[in-house]
């Protein structure tokens, strides 16, 4: 036997047994350093499902602020009038809650509790129409109110089969503060609810890699290798225990390995061995640990690749594929927040952050900034015509030329890259830095109006859409985003009214004008009808001269304002959602004062009252009549509800029937101011009414020589249909004379009188000419249609 083989025989046990003892050490480290490998990811990810669970704590939070500090919980909370803060505050408030959420289909709840824990409003965003307030909603609130916490935030893993994560707060019901401890009880609880979907959807991705349950408990679990824990916000703990068969999976392969290498570096001499341990373990190790250590210490943004074999270098990959996944998950989630998912671009959110900074840099560095406030006239025709899918397509193709046609002329004029995005349904917005006197702005609302000429051009297909520019400057016009943004918006606004596809510069007009409409939707929101409103009435009289009714009108001055006159408080109202309120008391002082204008006509005196178009479509207009002329005592028939010409264009069926209702009570119906705007013969023919009330513009027309026939036989038309015809406007003895000889069967006008209250008209009554009819010539009949 040579001295090799007998070397070989000497050491290779010794060797065999130090690499055995070696490589057992190595796999006890290797199994305790692979679990605590485990533990770290398994914490990383817990640690990353908490950073979701307070990003969706983060939201829920500023949806409360939005909500809870805007005008429409407070108008919701102190409207006294049950039915009106039901439905049109109601309303309004769930308006808002939606408008907030970038996203139509996420999970919102919002719950106003009074004092005593009385639910007075819930709403939910689900599919679900007849939601409802959760016991264990309810119960937070009880355990709230008795712990004496101020707010607090709950996570419920199950309500209406969904986890919801829950914030509580007392708000004192006049300040709109957080309550004092001491006036809890009789303090608003407001509740939001909010569903943590990426938090779940994290969850569940951990229990399908490491086949487990997380658990969530109010004590923390006992610690243990194979265990990670985080804290959440809601003061709960998020545990996961790995299961042993999986530690066990991933070390069988590490056994085998280590088995194969003792056999292979016993063969080796103990040098070798200490090198190649050196050059493939020890150096791949610490390199990787100052890669990780620089990553942790922000000094660098990635793990390089040490190029390492065997485990060492799978762990480096698997540490840096795990660093890069985790990157790019919060890189996505950032993109997701910040763009607007049907056309790609910019969303509100992101627009606020990247304009305000532009506008920032404007003013500090003394730049110039462009805003074009941009809304698509007709685009609801459009959706509602073609379908949704055509008006998402048609947004898509709009998004993407508006980013075509701006970027065109900016890259031409060596401008910055200008920002577009998306703020609201077919709304969008440009901020351009340009500096002034350069016609950028102009080209580029010019280019914008160009890609509708003609109809917008989509798939070969011409769709009837315009658009309405509003351009507000920086700093001229503004120095912030939101006030740009509210001075371009009514700049808009002053485009659709001048007739839409064409772009209006904010002036101080428009300023004027929108603070005008403020301090009057202000003043109505705190009015005492009682001390600001007055009636006036304005007779109608037969051809003989005789008075056989009064037209209700309502007059308003403000101890602010001074005389405002209905054409100009009468749409802010209607738009506020407050006309509601005043059409009450208008209905119920003019019945009232029936009584006093029979005593100065007759009992037969018609009462003429107007009607809001936009209380067609409430079922309360008819109880309120019905309950008005039964307190105060008079007949049904003797009133007549006018309602303006406009109304018959889109009669819902939800009009039809409350129309129905007051005729079939007694009532008349009237369709005020005909002619005026859209009526056609097809819709005279088409709705029934009792009285046909002509416009003054049409009785300015047609009450002439020339005209005759032509009002003759209108009127006609009208009897034929059962209707008696009112002319509007009458101010001169020759319309009245027109008028009669073409068969009209009323007469109203300052001819006769202006508008007066009840003592100035009985002054009227009593020393007015009590026959109108002997001015017209009796020797001239009514004209005859053939």
């Amino acid at each position: 036997m040579t001295l090799g083989k007998r070397t070989f025989l000497l050491l290779f046990p010794a060797v065999l047994f130090s690499y055995i003892l070696a490589a057992s050490l190595v796999y006890t480290a290797q199994s305790q350093a692979m679990l605590a490998l485990e533990q770290a990811r398994l914490s990383q990810k817990l640690d990353h499902a908490a950073a979701l669970f307070t990003t969706a704590i983060g939201q829920a939070r500023n949806f409360y602020y939005a909500i809870a500090e805007g005008d429409a919980v407070r108008k919701f909370v102190s409207e006294p009038d049950e039915t009106y803060r039901g439905r049109s505050l109601g309303m309004r408030l769930q308006q808002s809650i939606r408008q907030l959420l970038d996203d139509p289909k996420t999970f919102i709840s919002f719950t106003i509790l009074k004092p005593g824990l009385e639910p007075t409003y819930y709403f939910e965003n689900s599919d679900d129409p007849f939601a409802e307030l959760s016991t264990a909603q309810k119960a937070l609130g009880e355990r709230l109110l008795t712990s004496g916490e101020g707010r607090r935030w709950d996570y419920l893993p199950d309500v209406g089969g969904r986890p919801i994560i829950v914030y509580s707060e007392f708000l004192d019901p006049v300040t709109f503060m957080r309550a004092v401890p001491s006036a809890r009880g009789q303090a608003l609880l407001i509740q939001v609810g909010t569903e943590p979907k990426d938090f779940l959807r994290l969850l569940q991705r951990i229990e399908t890699e490491y086949e487990g349950v997380t658990t969530l408990s109010d004590r923390p679990p006992n610690s243990a290798p194979n265990v990670a824990m985080v804290r959440l916000p809601t003061q709960q703990y998020l545990s996961f225990t790995i299961p042993s068969h999986h530690i066990s999976a991933t070390m069988g392969g590490l056994k085998g390995l280590l088995v194969v290498g003792v056999l292979v570096m016993s063969l080796l001499s103990v040098g070798l061995i200490l090198a190649l341990m050196r050059r493939f373990v020890l150096q791949p190790i610490a390199a990787l640990d100052r890669e990780v250590t620089a990553v942790m210490t922000g000094e660098s943004d990635s793990i390089k690749d040490m190029g390492a074999a065997l485990e060492v270098g799978r762990l480096t990959r698997n540490i840096r594929a795990l660093h890069n996944q985790s990157q790019q998950s919060l890189n996505l989630i950032q993109q997701a927040s910040w763009t607007d998912s049907l056309t790609g671009i910019s969303n509100r959110s992101h627009f606020q952050i990247v304009a305000a900074n532009a506008i920032e840099r404007a003013l500090t560095y003394g730049g110039h900034c462009s805003l074009l406030f941009i809304d698509i006239d007709n685009f609801k025709f459009v959706n509602d015509k073609y379908g949704h899918g055509v008006g998402d397509e048609l947004l898509r193709h709009l998004a993407r030329r508006l980013g075509e046609a701006v970027r065109t002329i900016t890259t031409l004029r060596a401008l910055p890259m200008p920002i577009l995005a998306r703020l609201s349904g077919d709304e969008f917005a440009v901020l351009i830095q340009t500096p002034p006197g350069q016609g950028t702005t102009r080209a580029v609302c010019e280019a914008i109006l160009g890609l509708f000429s003609g109809g917008f051009i989509m798939r070969d297909k011409s769709y009837p859409v315009t658009a309405s520019i509003g351009v507000a400057l920086c700093p001229y016009d503004a120095q912030t985003l939101s006030e740009l943004v509210a001075n371009a918006d009514a700049a808009m606004y002053q485009a659709k009214t001048s007739g839409k596809n064409r772009s209006s510069r904010f002036s101080r007009v428009l300023q004027d004008k929108r603070d005008r409409t403020r301090l009057i939707r202000e003043e109505l929101q705190q009015i005492d009808p009682d001390e600001e409103f007055h009636l006036v009435y304005m007779p109608v009289i037969e051809r003989t001269g005789k008075v056989i009714g009064c037209e209700a009108l309502l007059r308003w001055t403000s101890p602010i304002l001074g005389r405002v006159g209905p054409d100009e408080f009468v749409p802010i109202a209607e738009a506020s959602g407050l006309f509601s309120k005043i059409d009450c008391w208008v209905t119920d002082r003019a019945i009232r004062d029936h009584a006093a204008l029979a005593a100065l006509f007759g009992a037969s005196t018609i009462l003429a009252i107007n009607i809001s178009s936009a209380e067609l479509h409430h079922d309360e207009i008819a109880d309120r009549f019905i309950a008005a002329t039964t307190a105060h005592g008079v007949d049904p028939r003797l009133i007549e509800i006018e309602l303006t010409e406009t109304y018959s264009v889109s009669l819902s069926a939800r009009a039809e029937r409350m129309l129905s209702r007051l005729s079939e009570a007694g009532f008349r119906i009237s369709i005020d101011d005909f002619g005026a705007g859209y009526n056609s013969l097809q819709q005279l023919i088409d709705y029934r009414a009792d009285t046909i009330k002509l416009d003054r513009g049409i009785v300015q027309k047609l009450a002439c020589a020339e005209n005759l026939q032509a009002l003759t036989a209108m009127i006609a038309l009208c009897h034929a249909r059962g209707m008696t015809v009112v002319a509007e406007g009458v101010d001169t003895h020759s319309k009245f004379a027109e008028l009669a000889r073409a068969g009209c069967n009323l007469y109203q006008g300052y001819l006769i009188s202006k508008p007066l209250v009840l003592a100035e008209l009985g002054f009227w009554a009593l020393s007015r000419e009590t026959d109108y009819g002997r001015e017209i010539p009796e020797a001239e009949p009514p004209l005859r249609i053939a």
